[in-house]
């Protein structure tokens, strides 16, 4: 069947996503990300586009775009042929890493990209995963930093303050605030297969010699982070669903998890 022409953008702004193929993680540890925001940010640096925000998900990531010398078709091919030369080098392998073409959808108005804004950086709230002031791989962290030299991002600030300070005030309240509007998303979870999950945590705990009862066991502190990094970047599974098959407090997942990820900002080169 032939493809349905994307919508076009009057505005030259979109919201874009893009997911690994079949869904698989593409984004699976540090370097992935950012390596992938190093590439984004060689081609911003050739004036393709302007950044409006981004947010990089172990399967998936989202970005808000302004076309400048070329297509936000052309734009995104090259970042999405660069990255996948270097995930396949990376790990030996061959085919596709991401699944179809990007995704896209067109911002008409600057209420609809504040909102876009905010929505992308909300991801991993969403998903579970951590704050948007924890979570490292996204925009956010630009937007309440009060020495941000992003250019785009300083005009977006104006739109709720023309005093640096007070913006900063105003777009955070702003960012805690409800979404209404519906937008691109990863509808469609892998299927994984319950017996699968149940059988690599028996195979787990035998091949560290514990039992299912050792986990609530400090001693056995940093099987049990291990576990828990397995679970959540093997078969994707969120921190209140891990929590759930290995019967242990959520906070205490979500400490594991957030441990394991460096609390440091991604430079932008």
């Amino acid at each position: 069947m032939p493809r349905i022409p994307r919508e076009y953008s009057e505005t030259g702004i979109y919201h874009v996503m893009v997911r690994g193929n079949a869904r698989e993680n593409v984004f699976i540890d540090n370097q992935d990300k950012g390596k992938l925001l190093k590439i984004i940010f060689e081609k911003k640096k050739d004036e393709l586009f302007l950044l409006y925000a981004y947010c990089i998900i172990n399967n998936h990531a989202h970005f808000v775009l302004k076309e400048l010398k070329e297509s936000i078709s052309n734009s995104m091919k090259k970042i999405t042929t660069s990255y996948a030369i270097y995930f396949n080098k990376k790990r030996n392998r061959v085919g596709h890493v991401f699944q179809d073409r990007f995704r896209s959808e067109v911002i008409k108005n600057d209420s609809y990209l504040l909102s876009a804004i905010r929505y992308v950086h909300n991801n991993p709230e969403k998903a579970g995963i951590a704050t948007k002031e924890e979570y490292p791989w996204s925009s956010y962290q630009f937007y309440i930093s009060h020495d941000s030299k992003v250019f785009e991002i300083i005009d977006i600030l104006k739109y709720f303050s023309p005093v640096p300070e007070e913006a900063i005030i105003q777009f955070k309240s702003f960012s805690n605030q409800i979404e209404k509007r519906k937008f691109l998303d990863i509808q469609e979870r892998k299927i994984i297969n319950q017996n699968d999950i149940i059988f690599f945590i028996e195979e787990f705990l035998k091949n560290n010699n514990m039992e299912k009862t050792d986990l609530h066991n400090n001693i056995y502190n940093k099987q049990m982070a291990d576990l828990v990094i397995e679970l959540s970047t093997r078969f994707d599974l969120s921190i209140r669903k891990i929590s759930e098959i290995t019967n242990l407090n959520r906070e205490k997942v979500r400490k594991m998890c957030r441990k394991n990820r460096p609390h440091d900002s991604p430079s932008q080169g």
